[in-house]
């Protein structure tokens, strides 16, 4: 009975792993658009540029209440060892005459009096209100919304790159895999001609040369194979990386390969000047820096505001014990009137740079559209040609099954003329992909995608 028993259990450990490992290699299915959006909802990259957004939004609401008045709340007791004292030496108001022969002096004795006491204590709570800083204060608001934004177009700009990767990879994969089948069409061939010679040399109808040279193309052809192999693996562990994706195989959905129409490299670069991201960084670089300047030439203001408050004490005789105040505040650095011209002058460079920076973004801008629309044109040119090339390899191939069901070609020819389709195939593909990751790269240069 525990013999049964243990070997039942032995059959479901095993039954339960195999599902485990079966599920584990499973392959999943996997479109462009679904990559896309696991990479920008997993991507490390992307949520560290959003915590910088809510960061800076938050640096606003905190700069925010520097417009409002700033209340300090502040108590002390001590205790007093030493008390200070009052003494009135006698007859220091001088004398009172009760009559001829006798003068009382005023007082008539020392006296001493205790200015306060042992044991003292103090509460209090003032207000400022600043007046000539609520423009500064204002200004440096407008440079974190400005900080803010900065950090928003950042994320956009990350999210672009993140969707680019994907799409080199994913296309990257595409052909990749189509380059595949054209390797192992090509050594199936060579495996077939060497299994010819193999046949040949039993015969005597060819010598061991002609074996050796087709012993090393199926070698080169086994190489190739793997160097693809590799580079599958290397775009699947690429791409698992930036979606979060882990199953341990993925298969590739096919994309939509339709041609779309572009507008023309001056209206895509007018809309680049609009919308594309590192003109916006620019812009809001230049923007930053002039407020920076407005901020410098405000510190020549001196600091004037309203103060009011409320004091408490008990202990000191001298002071109330319950003291509502207010008044005016002034405070006026002379020294930072000198150290701010520098600092204006530093500002001043920075809005040049700034400046400097924008013209030179909107001439890699200008230029990398030229480039997109070059591919644009090559990949065409490339699409059309291929596609002739894939139609003859085709109709080839019908010709060569005709002949072989005619008995008037080798198998040989057959794997010949596949492999051949297949490179057609694999240029074709390359081209159209390469097409649409042109496409991608304007669409991103102008701000559409």
């Amino acid at each position: 009975m525990k013999s049964n028993s243990l070997k039942n259990n032995i059959a479901i450990l095993l039954l339960v792993m195999a599902k485990t490992l079966a599920h584990a290699q499973q392959s999943e299915p996997l479109s462009l658009q679904k990559a896309v959006d696991l990479a920008l909802q997993n991507n490390r990259s992307l949520t560290i540029k959003k915590l910088q957004v809510a960061e800076k939004r938050a640096k606003v609401r905190e700069d925010e209440t520097r417009k409002y008045p700033s209340v300090t709340v502040n108590s002390t007791y001590q205790y007093n060892v030493n008390l200070g004292q009052l003494v009135i030496p006698q007859g220091s108001f001088g004398a009172l005459p009760v009559n001829q022969t006798t003068v009382i002096p005023l007082p008539n004795e020392a006296k001493t009096f205790n200015l306060g006491e042992h044991h003292t204590f103090n509460a209090g709570a003032t207000a400022y209100q600043p007046l000539t800083q609520l423009g500064k204060i204002k200004t440096g608001l407008a440079i974190d919304q400005t900080d803010v934004q900065i950090s928003e177009q950042e994320q956009v700009k990350v999210a672009l790159q993140i969707r680019q990767g994907v799409e080199r990879l994913y296309y990257g994969m595409l052909i990749t895999q189509k380059q595949k089948e054209e390797a192992t069409a090509k050594l199936e061939l060579a495996k077939l001609k060497l299994y010819d010679v193999e046949s040949a040399l039993l015969s005597g109808k060819t010598i061991d040369a002609s074996k050796a040279g087709l012993q090393a193309s199926i070698a080169d052809e086994e190489q190739n194979l793997l160097k693809l192999n590799i580079q599958i693996e290397d775009y699947t562990a690429d791409l698992k990386h930036l979606t979060g994706l882990t199953a341990d195989q993925v298969t590739l959905e096919d994309v939509d390969l339709t041609a779309f129409p572009t507008a023309n490299p001056e209206e895509a670069k007018a809309t680049a000047s609009k919308n594309n991201v590192d003109l916006k960084l620019a812009t809001l670089g230049r923007d930053k820096a002039e407020l920076a300047i407005k901020a410098a030439q405000q510190s020549y203001r001196p600091d004037v505001g309203l103060v009011a408050g409320y004091t408490y004490q008990v202990g000191n005789l001298l002071f109330p014990t319950h003291n509502p105040f207010a008044g005016v505040n002034f405070k006026w650095n002379i020294q930072d009137l000198f150290a701010n011209k520098q600092v204006l002058n530093q500002r001043n460079f920075l809005r040049q740079q700034a400046q400097e920076n924008i013209a030179n973004t909107q001439e890699q801008v200008n230029n990398d559209i030229e480039k997109a629309y070059r591919k644009i044109n090559q990949a065409t040119a490339l699409i059309n040609v291929a596609q002739r090339a894939v139609q003859y390899r085709t109709e080839e191939l019908k010709v060569q099954n005709d002949r072989k069901a005619a008995g008037l070609n080798l198998q040989a020819d057959i794997l010949t003329t596949q492999s051949q389709l297949a490179k057609a195939q694999a240029d074709l593909l390359a081209a159209q992909l390469n097409y649409r990751l042109a496409q991608s790269e304007l669409k991103i240069l102008t701000g559409e995608l």
